[in-house]
Protein backbone atom coordinates (compact mmCIF):
# COMPACT_ATOMS: atom_id res chain seq x y z
CA UNK A 1 0.00 0.00 0.00
CA UNK A 2 1.26 3.93 -0.69
CA UNK A 3 0.10 6.96 0.58
CA UNK A 4 -0.72 9.98 -1.52
CA UNK A 5 0.91 12.81 0.22
CA UNK A 6 -2.00 15.52 -0.77
CA UNK A 7 -4.85 13.86 0.56
CA UNK A 8 -3.32 11.01 3.07
CA UNK A 9 -5.85 8.41 1.32
CA UNK A 10 -3.79 5.00 1.45
CA UNK A 11 -3.78 3.56 -2.28
CA UNK A 12 -4.18 -0.39 -2.58
CA UNK A 13 -1.27 -2.65 -3.52
CA UNK A 14 1.65 -0.93 -1.65
CA UNK A 15 3.52 -2.64 1.11
CA UNK A 16 4.24 -2.01 4.92
CA UNK A 17 6.86 0.40 5.39
CA UNK A 18 9.85 -1.11 6.71
CA UNK A 19 10.29 -1.86 10.28
CA UNK A 20 6.60 -2.03 10.47
CA UNK A 21 5.39 -4.07 13.72
CA UNK A 22 2.94 -6.85 12.80
CA UNK A 23 0.58 -8.34 15.74
CA UNK A 24 1.34 -12.27 16.42
CA UNK A 25 -1.21 -14.95 15.38
CA UNK A 26 -4.06 -15.57 17.94
CA UNK A 27 -2.77 -18.65 18.00
CA UNK A 28 0.90 -17.86 18.81
CA UNK A 29 -0.53 -15.09 21.25
CA UNK A 30 -2.32 -18.00 23.09
CA UNK A 31 0.40 -20.38 23.08
CA UNK A 32 2.90 -17.70 24.69
CA UNK A 33 0.93 -16.82 27.41
CA UNK A 34 -0.56 -20.59 28.29
CA UNK A 35 3.18 -20.49 28.31
CA UNK A 36 3.53 -18.05 30.98
CA UNK A 37 -0.02 -19.62 32.91
CA UNK A 38 1.97 -22.83 32.88
CA UNK A 39 5.18 -21.10 33.85
CA UNK A 40 3.60 -19.33 36.97
CA UNK A 41 2.04 -22.19 37.73
CA UNK A 42 5.30 -24.83 37.90
CA UNK A 43 7.13 -21.99 39.75
CA UNK A 44 4.27 -21.12 42.50
CA UNK A 45 5.25 -23.64 45.15
CA UNK A 46 1.83 -23.82 46.95
CA UNK A 47 0.01 -24.90 43.70
CA UNK A 48 2.94 -27.14 42.74
CA UNK A 49 2.03 -28.70 45.81
CA UNK A 50 -1.33 -29.24 45.75
CA UNK A 51 -0.93 -29.88 41.63
CA UNK A 52 2.05 -33.10 42.04
CA UNK A 53 3.39 -33.71 45.58
CA UNK A 54 0.29 -34.31 47.67
CA UNK A 55 -1.06 -36.73 44.95
CA UNK A 56 1.96 -38.03 44.61
CA UNK A 57 1.87 -38.49 48.35
CA UNK A 58 -1.88 -40.13 48.12
CA UNK A 59 -0.78 -42.27 46.02
CA UNK A 60 2.14 -43.55 47.73
CA UNK A 61 -0.04 -44.15 50.75
CA UNK A 62 -2.57 -45.75 49.59
CA UNK A 63 -0.31 -48.43 47.64
CA UNK A 64 1.65 -49.11 50.98
CA UNK A 65 -0.99 -49.07 53.20
CA UNK A 66 -4.11 -51.58 53.86
CA UNK A 67 -6.31 -48.11 55.15
CA UNK A 68 -9.02 -47.12 54.16
CA UNK A 69 -10.94 -49.67 52.44
CA UNK A 70 -10.70 -49.25 48.31
CA UNK A 71 -12.95 -52.14 47.82
CA UNK A 72 -12.65 -55.37 46.18
CA UNK A 73 -9.57 -55.48 43.21
CA UNK A 74 -6.52 -54.91 43.69
CA UNK A 75 -5.57 -51.78 45.74
CA UNK A 76 -3.19 -49.83 42.96
CA UNK A 77 -5.45 -50.43 40.72
CA UNK A 78 -8.43 -48.95 42.71
CA UNK A 79 -6.11 -45.63 43.54
CA UNK A 80 -4.61 -44.67 40.66
CA UNK A 81 -7.82 -43.40 38.74
CA UNK A 82 -8.62 -41.65 42.03
CA UNK A 83 -5.70 -40.12 42.46
CA UNK A 84 -5.86 -39.31 38.76
CA UNK A 85 -9.42 -37.38 39.46
CA UNK A 86 -7.55 -35.67 41.86
CA UNK A 87 -4.97 -34.46 39.71
CA UNK A 88 -7.65 -32.62 37.58
CA UNK A 89 -9.66 -31.49 40.63
CA UNK A 90 -6.23 -29.85 41.98
CA UNK A 91 -5.08 -27.90 38.32
CA UNK A 92 -8.26 -27.10 36.55
CA UNK A 93 -10.35 -26.26 39.96
CA UNK A 94 -8.32 -25.12 42.91
CA UNK A 95 -5.25 -23.93 40.98
CA UNK A 96 -7.07 -21.93 38.31
CA UNK A 97 -9.68 -20.64 40.46
CA UNK A 98 -7.08 -19.36 43.21
CA UNK A 99 -4.57 -17.77 40.38
CA UNK A 100 -7.96 -16.45 38.28
CA UNK A 101 -9.10 -14.50 41.25
CA UNK A 102 -5.55 -12.84 42.03
CA UNK A 103 -5.60 -12.17 38.64
CA UNK A 104 -9.09 -10.59 38.39
CA UNK A 105 -8.21 -8.75 42.04
CA UNK A 106 -5.06 -7.31 40.64
CA UNK A 107 -6.35 -5.85 37.24
CA UNK A 108 -4.33 -8.27 35.25
CA UNK A 109 -7.48 -9.85 33.36
CA UNK A 110 -8.93 -6.54 33.07
CA UNK A 111 -5.46 -5.27 31.23
CA UNK A 112 -5.03 -8.40 29.04
CA UNK A 113 -8.41 -8.38 28.13
CA UNK A 114 -7.83 -4.88 26.43
CA UNK A 115 -5.03 -6.35 24.59
CA UNK A 116 -4.79 -7.93 21.47
CA UNK A 117 -4.93 -11.72 23.05
CA UNK A 118 -8.04 -10.66 24.36
CA UNK A 119 -10.84 -12.31 26.78
CA UNK A 120 -11.58 -15.17 25.10
CA UNK A 121 -7.74 -15.59 24.25
CA UNK A 122 -6.94 -15.55 27.60
CA UNK A 123 -9.65 -18.07 28.97
CA UNK A 124 -8.46 -20.26 25.74
CA UNK A 125 -5.22 -19.91 27.34
CA UNK A 126 -5.95 -21.01 30.90
CA UNK A 127 -7.92 -23.94 29.64
CA UNK A 128 -4.86 -25.19 27.28
CA UNK A 129 -2.40 -24.09 30.24
CA UNK A 130 -4.37 -26.54 32.60
CA UNK A 131 -4.29 -29.12 30.33
CA UNK A 132 0.00 -29.30 30.02
CA UNK A 133 -0.42 -29.53 33.42
CA UNK A 134 -2.72 -32.07 33.84
CA UNK A 135 -0.27 -33.99 30.74
CA UNK A 136 2.70 -33.83 33.39
CA UNK A 137 0.85 -35.17 36.29
CA UNK A 138 -0.22 -37.80 34.32
CA UNK A 139 2.96 -39.16 33.69
CA UNK A 140 4.31 -38.52 36.95
CA UNK A 141 0.99 -40.61 38.47
CA UNK A 142 0.98 -42.82 36.18
CA UNK A 143 4.83 -43.56 35.89
CA UNK A 144 4.92 -44.39 39.43
CA UNK A 145 1.68 -46.35 39.22
CA UNK A 146 3.54 -48.53 36.67
CA UNK A 147 6.38 -48.83 39.26
CA UNK A 148 4.02 -49.59 41.92
CA UNK A 149 2.23 -52.51 40.14
CA UNK A 150 -0.64 -50.66 38.34
CA UNK A 151 -2.44 -52.81 35.34
CA UNK A 152 -4.59 -50.57 33.46
CA UNK A 153 -7.16 -52.06 31.37
CA UNK A 154 -5.76 -51.18 27.38
CA UNK A 155 -9.45 -50.38 26.16
CA UNK A 156 -9.74 -48.20 29.60
CA UNK A 157 -6.93 -45.98 28.48
CA UNK A 158 -8.58 -44.70 25.35
CA UNK A 159 -12.10 -44.22 27.15
CA UNK A 160 -10.02 -42.47 30.07
CA UNK A 161 -8.86 -39.60 27.82
CA UNK A 162 -11.94 -38.13 26.72
CA UNK A 163 -13.07 -38.18 30.10
CA UNK A 164 -9.73 -36.74 31.53
CA UNK A 165 -10.72 -34.08 28.92
CA UNK A 166 -14.27 -33.70 30.29
CA UNK A 167 -13.58 -33.19 33.58
CA UNK A 168 -11.10 -30.43 32.74
CA UNK A 169 -13.41 -29.04 30.83
CA UNK A 170 -16.12 -28.94 33.92
CA UNK A 171 -13.48 -27.64 36.64
CA UNK A 172 -12.20 -25.40 34.72
CA UNK A 173 -15.90 -23.50 34.42
CA UNK A 174 -16.47 -24.28 37.74
CA UNK A 175 -13.27 -22.41 38.97
CA UNK A 176 -13.99 -19.74 36.28
CA UNK A 177 -17.69 -19.21 37.83
CA UNK A 178 -15.96 -19.26 41.49
CA UNK A 179 -12.96 -17.04 40.83
CA UNK A 180 -15.02 -13.98 38.85
CA UNK A 181 -17.56 -14.15 41.23
CA UNK A 182 -16.33 -13.83 44.55
CA UNK A 183 -13.38 -12.07 46.00
CA UNK A 184 -9.94 -13.37 45.91
CA UNK A 185 -9.81 -13.79 49.86
CA UNK A 186 -12.54 -15.54 50.10
CA UNK A 187 -11.84 -17.93 46.66
CA UNK A 188 -8.42 -18.51 48.33
CA UNK A 189 -10.43 -20.03 50.90
CA UNK A 190 -13.39 -22.06 49.30
CA UNK A 191 -11.20 -23.32 46.66
CA UNK A 192 -9.02 -25.03 48.94
CA UNK A 193 -11.53 -26.40 51.46
CA UNK A 194 -13.36 -27.51 48.10
CA UNK A 195 -10.31 -29.35 47.45
CA UNK A 196 -10.47 -31.78 51.01
CA UNK A 197 -14.46 -31.93 50.42
CA UNK A 198 -13.72 -33.56 46.56
CA UNK A 199 -11.13 -35.30 47.65
CA UNK A 200 -13.37 -36.93 50.72
CA UNK A 201 -16.25 -37.38 48.81
CA UNK A 202 -15.68 -40.51 46.53
CA UNK A 203 -12.23 -39.57 44.91
CA UNK A 204 -9.34 -41.16 46.64
CA UNK A 205 -11.83 -43.45 48.58
CA UNK A 206 -14.44 -44.51 46.15
CA UNK A 207 -18.06 -43.45 46.41
CA UNK A 208 -19.55 -47.62 46.67
CA UNK A 209 -17.50 -47.61 50.29
CA UNK A 210 -19.38 -44.69 51.83
CA UNK A 211 -22.39 -45.17 53.37
CA UNK A 212 -25.30 -45.68 51.78
CA UNK A 213 -27.13 -42.37 52.55
CA UNK A 214 -23.44 -40.48 51.98
CA UNK A 215 -22.89 -42.27 48.43
CA UNK A 216 -26.22 -41.23 46.90
CA UNK A 217 -25.35 -38.22 47.41
CA UNK A 218 -22.14 -37.91 46.39
CA UNK A 219 -22.92 -39.49 42.87
CA UNK A 220 -24.19 -36.39 41.81
CA UNK A 221 -20.80 -34.46 42.50
CA UNK A 222 -18.54 -33.76 39.22
CA UNK A 223 -15.15 -35.05 41.44
CA UNK A 224 -17.36 -38.55 42.04
CA UNK A 225 -18.43 -38.73 38.95
CA UNK A 226 -15.09 -38.28 36.95
CA UNK A 227 -13.36 -40.28 39.68
CA UNK A 228 -15.94 -43.00 38.61
CA UNK A 229 -16.00 -43.22 35.44
CA UNK A 230 -12.05 -43.33 35.30
CA UNK A 231 -12.21 -46.30 37.36
CA UNK A 232 -14.68 -47.98 35.05
CA UNK A 233 -12.68 -46.97 32.57
CA UNK A 234 -9.16 -47.94 33.97
CA UNK A 235 -10.08 -50.94 35.75
CA UNK A 236 -13.00 -52.51 33.69
CA UNK A 237 -12.37 -51.25 30.92
CA UNK A 238 -16.03 -49.67 29.76
CA UNK A 239 -17.60 -46.52 29.60
CA UNK A 240 -19.63 -45.64 32.94
CA UNK A 241 -22.42 -43.35 30.94
CA UNK A 242 -23.74 -42.23 34.42
CA UNK A 243 -20.94 -40.98 35.48
CA UNK A 244 -19.97 -39.68 32.35
CA UNK A 245 -23.62 -37.76 31.88
CA UNK A 246 -23.61 -35.96 35.48
CA UNK A 247 -19.49 -34.59 34.37
CA UNK A 248 -21.25 -33.38 31.40
CA UNK A 249 -23.90 -31.70 32.97
CA UNK A 250 -21.58 -30.03 35.89
CA UNK A 251 -19.79 -28.92 32.84
CA UNK A 252 -22.36 -27.08 30.51
CA UNK A 253 -24.30 -25.37 33.84
CA UNK A 254 -20.91 -24.06 34.93
CA UNK A 255 -19.62 -22.95 32.11
CA UNK A 256 -23.39 -21.15 31.13
CA UNK A 257 -23.25 -19.72 34.44
CA UNK A 258 -19.38 -18.17 34.29
CA UNK A 259 -20.41 -16.81 30.89
CA UNK A 260 -23.02 -14.78 32.38
CA UNK A 261 -21.91 -13.85 35.81
CA UNK A 262 -18.25 -14.11 35.30
CA UNK A 263 -16.18 -10.59 36.08
CA UNK A 264 -13.40 -9.04 34.78
CA UNK A 265 -13.01 -6.20 37.02
CA UNK A 266 -12.62 -6.92 40.94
Amino acid sequence: MSTDASTGSVARGARPASGTVRAASAVRRVRSQAGFEVGTLLRNGEQLLVSVVLPVIALVGLALTTAPSLGDGRRIDLAVPGILALCVISSAFTSQAISTAFDRRYAVLRYLGVTPLGRSGLLTAKVVATLAVEVVQVVVVGALGLALGWRPSVVGLVVAVPLLVLGTWAFVALALLLAGTVRAEAVLAAANLLWVLFLLAGVVVPRTQLPDAVSGVVAALPSSALADGLRSALVDGVVNPVAVLVVLAWAALASVLAARWFRFDD
